[in-house]
């Protein structure tokens, strides 16, 4: 990361690769704004099993997330899927395990947005980019949303919300992202890169 590159992190987790697919349409918004750039990370499982471990290196997609992350981004785009109305719990695991960056303020003063796909169009897709805003809001974080000159926001029957990019991924996870779908999770990232750099070179 040079001085001149205003860098977003897009921090997801993924089970079976719908949020995974938000998080690349967010990190197109992104780049799709010049001097940005979008750092994708994810965060490891976790398991109710003590024995079980994941890889220190993901077998594939997006490496592991390390806390110098949140320090080296001017922003931050977060998403999940649901788990009964509220993110999962590896990316609540990783979160709680941030005390020190919220000591040391790492994350105060930056743009943040979130983004959750669920199994069902009614599946808690609005609570659970709450819940994920309220990690951000403790550390600080400036929370930006979608406006509603978005038209897609009033015609979308597959997910789209003023909180935050969402899809409807259906019970097997593989319904196919939706054109207005599409279009709020590139706008989502593309308002968080231009948040983020008028941030930065102020």
């Amino acid at each position: 990361m040079t001085t001149s590159t205003c860098t977003l992190l897009v921090l997801y987790y993924s089970r079976h690769g719908a949020t995974q697919q938000l998080a690349q349409l967010i990190a197109q918004g992104i780049e799709s704004v010049p001097g940005c750039e979008a750092r994708i990370r994810t965060v490891p499982a976790v398991s109710t099993v003590c024995e079980a471990s994941a890889p220190s290196v993901p077998e594939q997609g997006a490496p592991y997330v390390e806390l110098s992350d949140l320090q080296e981004c001017h922003g931050l785009a977060l998403g999940s899927p649901t788990r009964f109305g509220n993110m999962a719990s590896a990316m609540k695991y990783f979160w709680d395990g941030t005390a020190a960056d919220w000591l040391a303020g790492s994350l105060v003063d930056k743009p943040a947005c979130v983004f959750t796909s669920t199994g069902s169009l009614h599946g808690g897709q609005e609570s659970t980019l709450l819940s994920m805003m309220l990690p951000l809001l403790h550390h600080g974080m400036i929370m930006i949303g979608l406006p509603y000159t978005h038209p897609e926001l009033m015609r979308t029957q597959s997910g789209g919300s003023p909180y935050g990019a969402t899809h409807w991924s259906g019970v097997d996870g593989k319904q196919v992202i939706t054109e207005d779908s599409r279009r709020l999770s590139i706008a989502l990232g593309k308002r968080l890169a231009e948040t983020a750099l008028k941030l930065h070179t102020a």
